[in-house]
């Protein structure tokens, strides 16, 4: 059973500036570090992370000032990502979610953004009201590491994953 901290979660508010999604790439790569992720792993949640705080200041704010929630928490090898803003909401979610789908063509935008979170990451939950903002919670697994795949009555002698000499 993994140990559970207070430190297994970190919740922190953001403005709705373009260059905090950097920040938030950052925030989201050093916590998710602990889970021991490969280097792809990391890149996959980096760009998840990047496309739900983008959608947040792109379109939830539209230019306008506002606020990110940025929530991240363990569960087990499990990451938890909540990127949340309060602002215009999506109107016709099912249309949003649709690949190539943007509600700014004029600015050229891929409409890609919630295609590459489904894609990087196991699951991924949009929660949206017009006026009032729009929630995106991400899940991502990872591999258990070494000492919590091991059963300890199955090595008794605990020499399970080390070197021998021939």
């Amino acid at each position: 059973m993994p140990k559970e901290y207070m430190s297994d979660y970190i919740n922190a508010e953001l403005s709705s500036r373009s260059e905090n999604e950097g920040l938030a790439r950052v925030i989201v790569s050093a916590f998710a570090a602990r889970l021991d992720p490969t280097l792809e792993e990391l890149d996959d949640v980096r760009t998840a992370v990047s496309e739900a705080v983008t959608n947040a200041i792109i379109h939830g704010y539209a230019g306008k000032e506002g606020s990110i929630d940025l929530r991240c928490r363990i569960e087990g090898q499990t990451l938890i990502i909540t990127v949340e803003d309060h602002g215009i909401g999506i109107a016709d979610l099912d249309q949003a979610m649709q690949p190539l789908y943007t509600s700014k063509p004029e600015e050229e935008r891929s409409g890609m953004g919630f295609t590459m979170m489904q894609t990087f990451m196991d699951e991924l939950t949009v929660d949206s009201v017009p006026h009032q903002g729009t929630k995106v919670v991400m899940r991502k697994s990872f591999r258990l590491l070494p000492e919590e795949t091991s059963d300890p009555g199955a090595d008794p002698e605990g020499t399970a994953g080390r070197y021998a000499e021939p």
